[in-house]
Parts: C-alpha cells; structure tokens; sequence
C-alpha cells in the first residue's frame, strides 16, 4: 500500500522539507509512518514521548501533531546541520526538548537513572534500533509503544548494503522473541515498520 500526499500534514511540515531538501538530507520520516505516529501519539494525552534519531525534524512534527497540550517529547540526535533545521521550526514548541547528542550514550545513561519511562519510543537511527535496543526498550513504560521503521525487506540486487539487511533480519527476529510485548508488524507497508507494546 503505498500512502498518499495528505491535505492533514503538520503545518510546519512543509517548510521543514524545504529546508532539508536544501541541505541534502534524504533520510526524513516517511508520510505514512507520520501518520501512524500522529495517531499514536494522540492515544496518550499528557504522555512522556521520544524519538532517537531526530534527523531535520520532519518526524518530529507527526508527534508533536498527534501530542495534547500536557504532553512532551524528548528528541535527539547528533548531527548540528540537521538538528539546525529541526531547531528552527520546533524550539518554539514548549512541548519538545532537542538533545544534540551521541544515542548510544544517551540511552545508556538514561537506562541506567530513576527518572520516568516514556508512553511510547521511536526509534529511527541506529542506537535504539540495532545497537542499545535493550536501554531503548527498557525505558518504554506498561502499555506504551515501541516503533521502529526502515524494515522493508529489499529484493536481491538492490543498492542497500547487504549487512544493513542482515542487520534488519536480526532485529526483527529478536524483537520477535522477546516475551510481554504485543506486535503489529507491518513489514510490507510504507518502509516497513514494527509496533510493540509492553504488557
């Protein structure tokens, strides 16, 4: 199924693919997945959100679109150039704070602190996804979600690096095996994408 331009897109979302577009950056939260993240971030008013992997912000909107007034998104990355853009059109927001920092780093210090879990974790870069998948999951609290994307299988002969599809393989098997998670897996839609929630 592949999703369609929508008329619903987060106000900023516009100028933010302006501005990554101009900059080169190819990697932005796809139309779909935003959808999907709006709908689940609206499932939890005055929830704890965090997205790994901030890129220009783009995923960012999705969430603070589908967040009530009460609720607040953590995000981080670490890349200044991107996270320039993503400041530009998300400091304003009260809701969000931006982390320029190092995510394997990140969740290992925050894994390891007494501070509140979240309702729900995107994770859309390496650490939180293939490196640090346990801190990640750790910090999703009871009934909250775990979302990752960029799990479509690739067809042979494809220019994807045959070690990131490895890499994928081995994520999706074990999140798979991991007890007291419910999953939706929706590997065949958008770039493909897994849902978990903690029982």
């Amino acid at each position: 199924m592949v999703a369609t331009r929508s008329a619903s897109r987060p106000a900023t979302l516009d100028a933010i693919e302006k501005d990554t577009e101009g900059i080169g950056f190819r990697m932005s939260c796809e139309e779909g997945v935003g959808h999907l993240l709006r709908a689940l971030a609206a499932s939890k008013p005055g929830g704890r959100l965090l997205e790994l992997g901030t890129g220009t912000g783009a995923g960012t909107a999705w969430l603070l679109a589908g967040m009530d007034s009460d609720a607040r998104l953590d995000t981080l990355d670490n890349d200044p150039e991107c996270l320039g853009v993503a400041r530009r059109h998300h400091t304003a927001d009260p809701r969000v704070t931006i982390f320029e920092a190092d995510g394997g780093e990140w969740l290992g210090a925050r894994a390891t602190d007494d501070g509140p879990g979240y309702d729900l974790v995107f994770a859309d870069t390496g650490p939180g996804k293939f490196t640090h998948l346990d801190e990640a999951l750790s910090l999703v609290d009871r009934g909250g979600f775990y979302v990752v994307d960029d799990l479509a299988r690739q067809p042979p002969g494809t220019s994807v690096p045959e070690d990131h599809c490895l890499a994928v393989e081995a994520l999706i098997e074990g999140l798979e095996s991991r007890s007291g998670w419910e999953r939706l897996p929706l590997l065949g839609w958008s770039c493909g994408v897994l849902v978990m929630v903690r029982r």
